[in-house]
Formats: structure tokens, sequence, C-alpha cells
């Protein structure tokens, strides 16, 4: 859904379809005007804008797209390439997961155990996580142990809470930020930024044609090949894809760089933060309880510098006692005045993300925090980033994501298509925000300038567009001038 441009009428040759325009409604001679529509003045304004913004943004959403599209299928890729360090026989008994710990420790002497994830079903390794200088930052050492033979499976670096693998982190770095860092960020965030205001624009063109049947609506049309059918896929499928693209851009949006601290803003303002869970021993100060905590070594029993631990089995039978009962937990180990977190990873639906933090000396309850219990909006966020990612509906997920990005991708070829079939690829004429009645122009540029503050790369580069825009029209101007003279 990205340039669309009517600009001059279609003269390509094509049968007669669902999505020829209905006959001229113009009034007889002596027949008073036919008053102008909202959307009569709107919608060279949309038109010009959908124009520009598909011409110069959709190189950066066609990076997103093709990156995303592999992100989405890298889950099921990652299951097969590192099928050996995930998947271990089925045995009969399992080891107790203090001593797969101290096998992982002996393994890799030079780490300092952080967290561990128990396998969340017969046949999963337990996966290890450690501190070690060898890997880049904001990533752990991931131990693959056996639980039932102790054998260790393998050693790879694991980023973030979905625990991604090489393969993973990598095209998830290549779709963030094109692996070029805090700068890389804005090409993603950019993208991310027109998107909805790309899709929304493009529906409205869409919905705004004139057509003698609503099955061209929905339905793309067949014939020979023309800019007219490539117009109609385009718009058929910019119609079944819109929502998704919407939903993406704004998910994408709420951890990005600018605008995401703005949406930040937002939710905390109307009591939307995400609740922390208390793990301080004491209750003194909120403790955090991602992976990458508790770098104050690795406690499988006995006694601790801070006093006695009960150890990691029973930490864990405490958390399953006191309803932490979904089969994907981490267990995040005690650092210094703190105690053990484990909480419930299951992002899937029905989604299981209670957590608990508890006293490492006896067990007992710390804090508890449940899902259940978070602020709508809170949920809402959760929900929107796993979704995302991919991993909300699990393989389900996944699909829907991959037939996304490639519906986007399709979007921006038969566009650029259709602006090659039109070359020059003239848009709707300069001055259309004159037709537009004063009472509707400035809540519209107000609108619009308080859209371009709270997302800043979308208000720089409209900034950029406009000023293109009159920079053409300053050396057509002169061009036209010169003719004359």
């Amino acid at each position: 859904m990205t340039i669309d441009d009517p600009a001059r009428p279609d003269t390509s040759e094509a049968p007669p379809s669902d999505t020829t325009e209905a006959p001229d409604t113009t009034p007889a001679a002596g027949a008073a005007p036919a008053k102008p529509t909202t959307w009569s003045a709107l919608r060279p304004l949309v038109l010009r804008l959908h124009f520009y913004a598909g011409v110069l943004v959709a190189p950066f959403l066609l990076v997103a797209a093709v990156s995303g599209l592999l992100y989405a299928l890298s889950y099921q890729a990652e299951k097969i390439v590192y099928a050996h360090e995930l998947e271990a026989p089925v045995g009969e008994t399992a080891l107790p997961l203090s001593q797969q710990v101290d096998i992982a420790r002996k393994a890799n002497p030079n780490g300092t155990v952080t967290a561990v994830w128990p396998g969340a079903e017969p046949g999963a390794t337990t996966r290890v996580l450690m501190a070690d200088p060898d890997v880049p930052e904001d990533t752990s050492l991931a131990v693959f142990v056996d639980p039932y033979t102790g054998d260790v499976r393998g050693q790879l670096p694991s980023y973030g809470s979905s625990g991604a693998l090489p393969l993973r982190t990598w095209i998830d770095g290549l779709h963030r930020d094109l692996h070029l860092g805090e700068f890389g960020r804005n090409y993603s965030e950019l993208a991310a930024s027109w998107l909805w205001v790309i899709a929304l624009g493009g529906l409205a063109l869409w919905l705004g044609r004139r057509r003698k049947n609503r099955r061209a609506l929905f339905v793309p049309e067949g014939g020979p090949a023309s800019r007219r059918r490539t117009l109609s896929w385009h718009g058929t499928v910019g119609l079944w894809a819109v929502a998704g693209l919407v939903l993406l851009s704004a998910t994408g949006l709420t951890w990005s760089r600018y605008a995401g601290e703005n949406i930040g803003v937002v939710q905390d303002g109307l009591g939307g933060a995400t609740p922390t869970l208390t793990a301080t021993i004491g209750g003194a100060a909120a403790g955090g309880s991602s992976e990458h905590e508790g770098h104050g070594g690795a406690h499988t029993g006995g006694s601790t510098p801070q006093g006695p631990d009960i150890g990691l089995d029973k930490a864990l039978d405490a958390a399953r006692a006191a309803g932490i009962d979904s089969p994907s937990v981490s267990v995040v180990l005690p650092a210094e005045g703190k105690g053990y977190v484990v909480k419930e990873t299951d992002t899937q639906f029905p989604l299981e993300l209670d957590s608990i933090a508890l006293n490492p000396a006896d067990g007992a309850v710390l804090d508890r925090l449940a899902f259940a219990d978070h602020p709508v909006l809170a949920k809402l966020t959760r929900i929107g980033i796993d979704a995302h990612m991919g991993v909300f509906l699990g393989l389900f997920n996944q699909l829907l994501l991959a037939a996304l990005a490639l519906a986007l991708i399709l979007l921006i070829v038969w566009g650029y298509r259709m602006w090659w079939l039109r070359r020059p690829g003239r848009p709707a004429a300069r001055g259309a925000w004159r037709r537009i009645p004063v009472t509707m122009l400035l809540p519209l540029a107000a609108v619009t300038a308080l859209v371009g503050w709270f997302v800043p790369l979308l208000g720089l580069s409209l900034l950029l567009f406009l000023a293109v825009d009159l920079a053409l029209a300053l050396v057509s101007r002169l061009r036209a001038r010169s003719r004359t003279s």
C-alpha cells in the first residue's frame, strides 16, 4: 500500500471489470454544481502524501519487511539448526536441577550462573545461563545440559527473554538496526513511523474509488497485465493486510528509540506501567526479574555470603507449591541481598506469566506478581510486543507475521510498478491543501503537528517531504519563467 498515483486517467486497454469507474456524474449544463464532500477535499492531499511517502519511505519498509520475514521464519529454523543443543533423548528420570547446574559450571568454570531454564517438555534440554566475559553485552552464555544423563549438549550465546540463539539474534539485529547500533535503529523507527500512515492512507484511497461492484473491493481482478490490474492487486491485498500492518507499526513503535520514550511516558501517566516484582530481602527496594540478574554466583544449596540457602531444587518446589505451575519457567538465582525469582515464561495464549520471589534462607514468599493484576495497558503492551515477535500464538503467529511481511513486499513492488507504468509518476497537483475548508484544515494541521511531535521521525521526515516538494515547485517555476523570457 505504497504508491498509488492515479493523477492521469489509465489508458491501458483492459476488459470491463468490477473495478471500472462508475459513469461520470458531472451535472448537466445549467444545473447547480455538486456540493464538495469531505473526502473530495481531502483526497488530493492524501494521494500526494501517499505518493511521496511511498516513493521515499518504501525502501526502508522493504528492508524491514524482508528482515521481518526472515525473523518470522527463524524460530522454526532455530529448532532445526540447534536441534542437538535443544533436544535430548527422553530418559526415565531427570537429574536434580542443582546437579545439572553443577555440571554446567564445571563445563564453563569461567562463567557465573545467573539463571536456569528447566526443559519445558520431555526431551528438552536444561538451559543454564551464565554471565561470561566472552559473550557480547546483554547476552548470556547458555550451557545446554541433558536432564537425564547430565551430558553437556553444547554452549551457545543466548539473547533476550525469548532466549534467541545466534541465528535468530543475528536476524533480529538486522531487522532492528541493520547491525549499525543506535544509529541503525533510526531506519526501523522511520519505517514503523510511516507504515501506519501509508497503510491507512492507501485504505482511504482504495475505499474512496468508485466501483460498480463491492466484490471488486475485496477480490483482485484478472485479465492481461496492466497498470489497472496491478492497482487492483495492490488495493485488495492492502485491504486484507491493513489491520495487521497498522498493528505491526504500533507495536514496533513501543520499543523504538524516540517514539517509544513518548509512548512510555503516556503509558505511565495513564497508570499503565508494568509493575515490578520486589525480590529484595526485607522488601526495601524493587528487584528486577531479568535473566541477566543474579551475577553474584551460583547457589545450589548450603550457605551463601548472605546466609543459608535452601538450594535451587527446594526453591523451585516452593514456587510450584505457591502456584507457579507453568511447565515453562525461569529461575533467577539470588544476588547479594536478593532472593530467588521464579517466573513463568509461557507467552503463548493463554499466557502464563506470573512470577514469585522467595527468601533463599527458608523459601518464604517475598513477593508475588500475577499477570492478571497488571494494568490493562501493560497487558496490551506485553501481548502486542509478543505478537510482533511471533511468540504470542506460536507457529500460527509466526506464519501470520510471514504472510504480512510477504504482503508488504508485494505491495511495495506493485506500487513501484504502477509508478513505472505511469512514469514520470506525477502525483496529484500541488496546492491540494487549499481545497480543504479552513474549519477542517486547522484541526488537521494541529493533529499533524501533535503526531509529528509524538512520533519525531515521522514529523521530521514529513518536513523533509514538504521541503522537497517546495524545492521542486520553485525549480518548476524558474523553468517556466526561463521559457517565457
